[in-house]
């Protein structure tokens, strides 16, 4: 797990990223109130309802990473392509992320490294096989998993509806919890018990920005063998459906990290 001291916000931030509209038309989501004894699938109904529709976002965020020895805080550039692509750039271009369905990749110019690869290593690291799909539903406070996929029984926790699947899934547990107000996700737990890892992750606000519901702040935690690693994220400054470039190319003499040690 040495690389996730190394480079914490290039690789967690594969897992941390989500969207907000711009602050000049945005407001708070009001909370709303959970109704008991909805059904299951009313609720996975609504959900999917409300999943949100756009082409392309662009925008800043700012993470604040603790891994229990070091923190820092990151500006970052990031702009999506729906289903076709993810970029991330950190300030005067020290490190760069791009995701696509096929490939992850991501430079650090502080050391002169670079990784390019498929999403094994992602997938290791949260104790749950991901894809581009899971990360982008993920993002955008949808659940990773289809929740059509399954049955789930459900009741009110906390003021959200808790959907637990009806059978486990073999090796991991999850859960999720759907806010009221407009159905979107407000956690998602995935958790490897017999590997000792668990993702946590809390949609911990939600604001309207163009009739749409988007997260504005994120509390992520991913726990492994006892040890913890916390990101919170606030978002500003987005925008949707601009024309949007994804400029990336690996700097000539960079080291390549061979990730295949660390599984």
């Amino acid at each position: 797990m040495r690389y996730i001291h190394r480079m914490p916000f290039v690789l967690l931030m594969l897992i941390a990223m989500v969207w907000m509209q711009s602050c000049k038309s945005t407001r708070a989501v009001a909370e709303g109130e959970a109704v008991r004894d909805l059904p299951a699938r009313q609720i996975i109904k609504r959900h999917y309802k409300n999943e949100l529709d756009f082409k392309t976002v662009v925008g800043r965020m700012h993470v604040n990473y603790d891994n229990g020895s070091s923190s820092q805080g990151v500006n970052l550039s990031f702009r999506m392509e729906k289903d076709k692509a993810i970029w991330l750039s950190a300030t005067m271009n020290l490190a760069k992320v791009y995701i696509t369905p096929e490939r992850v990749s991501f430079y650090n110019k502080l050391d002169n490294s670079y990784f390019d690869g498929d999403f094994t290593y992602l997938s290791h690291l949260l104790g749950t096989e991901l894809d581009f799909e899971k990360v982008q539903n993920m993002l955008l406070g949808q659940a990773m998993f289809n929740l059509r996929d399954d049955s789930y029984n459900s009741l009110v926790v906390n003021n959200n509806y808790q959907l637990k699947p009806v059978k486990d899934m073999d090796f991991l547990k999850v859960l999720f919890q759907v806010e009221p107000a407009n159905f979107k996700i407000g956690r998602q737990l995935l958790s490897e018990p017999e590997a000792g890892r668990q993702l946590d992750i809390e949609y911990k606000t939600y604001q309207q920005v163009a009739e749409q519901i988007f997260p504005e702040e994120i509390g992520i935690s991913a726990r492994e063998n006892g040890k913890e690693t916390r990101i919170d994220i606030k978002y500003r400054n987005i925008e949707f459906n601009r024309k949007v470039r994804f400029p990336y190319s690996i700097p000539k003499g960079y080291k390549e990290i061979n990730l295949k040690g660390e599984l």
